[in-house]
């Protein structure tokens, strides 16, 4: 758990929290923990399918870096739209703010986003409304975030068998693989060389997996990496069209097709146990027969910002 104080924003730059009763819990739940909570999300200017108009959103975003008592800037859920704020965001505004900023699925965009324009980094970590305003929170999701944000460095181990042996150090990045595949071609995808890239998605089938990685590979983005490591790919049905082709037929193709190791076995992604990932730090990634180990350093804390 983190003893210190922390200020921590709330910001719905995509979907909104239909549950107020969650939201309640959240905030309830971290001012029991000595933090103080900013909720910049307003639950009456829902607008369609997102946390407010485009112009509401950006506010949000803009409110939370300038407030003076917020170290930690956290997105309320993922879902869609911070797409549609990527041309409108001030970047380096959000960098000058030294604030940490928070998220995963959707926020992907904002991540790439904010290293593409200014290098700065910032979290792969929970959202708010789905990890803190859960009715039963998971510990490991929560005790891995308050780690990272103490540093210096952060430690992930997985425990899994059939992965590659291999030790590479490089720049973590990535998120979701739908996010960046959408991102490819803009000046909001960020060019990372010798990189370490994790990926996740949900409700996409294998073979869309395989697509958007061979897109990545044939992009050029791939060969320029250390290692592709894989998270949470959950939520897809096969069919009997599939005839065989699943996660391990595509995974085996992917390892023989792929220049660089292909790990599987992280966990993050649309699951309830994940861990943070300080989006741009350096890090060093060693595998063997037994699991993997994935040290993370140089990244901002709210001990060292």
């Amino acid at each position: 758990m983190n003893s210190q104080p922390i200020g921590i924003a709330i910001v719905a730059p995509s979907g909104y929290g239909s549950d107020n009763a969650a939201i309640e819990r959240g905030i309830a739940a971290l001012v029991a923990q000595g933090h103080t909570v900013h909720n910049y999300f307003e639950a009456d200017k829902v607008f369609q399918r997102f946390g407010g108009t485009d112009a509401a959103r950006l506010a949000q975003l803009n409110a939370a870096a300038s407030d003076p008592q917020v170290q930690v800037v956290m997105a309320l859920r993922g879902q869609y739209g911070l797409t549609r704020l990527l041309p409108e965001i001030d970047f380096a505004r959000m960098a000058d703010s030294g604030k940490i900023f928070v998220g995963y699925s959707d926020f992907t965009a904002f991540h790439m986003g904010l290293m593409a324009r200014t290098g700065a980094q910032s979290y792969a970590g929970p959202m708010f409304y789905s990890d803190f305003g859960a009715a039963e929170p998971v510990a490991f999701t929560q005790d891995d975030f308050w780690r990272c944000l103490r540093g210096p460095r952060h430690v992930i181990r997985a425990c899994v068998t059939g992965n590659p042996e291999a030790e590479v150090e490089g720049t973590i990045w990535g998120g979701n693989l739908a996010m960046l595949i959408s991102l490819l071609g803009t000046d909001w995808f960020a060019r990372i060389d010798d990189g370490i890239l994790f990926v996740e998605d949900i409700n996409e089938h294998p073979y869309r997996v395989e697509r958007m990685l061979l897109q990545l590979l044939q992009a050029g983005v791939l060969g320029r990496q250390k290692a592709l490591v894989l998270g949470d790919f959950s939520g897809y049905r096969l069919s009997t069209a599939d005839n065989g082709y699943d996660f391990c037929a595509m995974l085996a193709y992917l390892r023989a097709t792929l220049p660089i190791p292909v790990l599987t076995g992280l966990p993050f992604g649309h699951t309830a146990h994940r861990a943070t990932i300080p989006f741009g730090a350096r890090a060093h990634l060693c595998s063997d027969e037994a699991g993997f180990t994935l040290t993370m350093s140089g990244y901002p804390t709210v001990a060292h910002g």
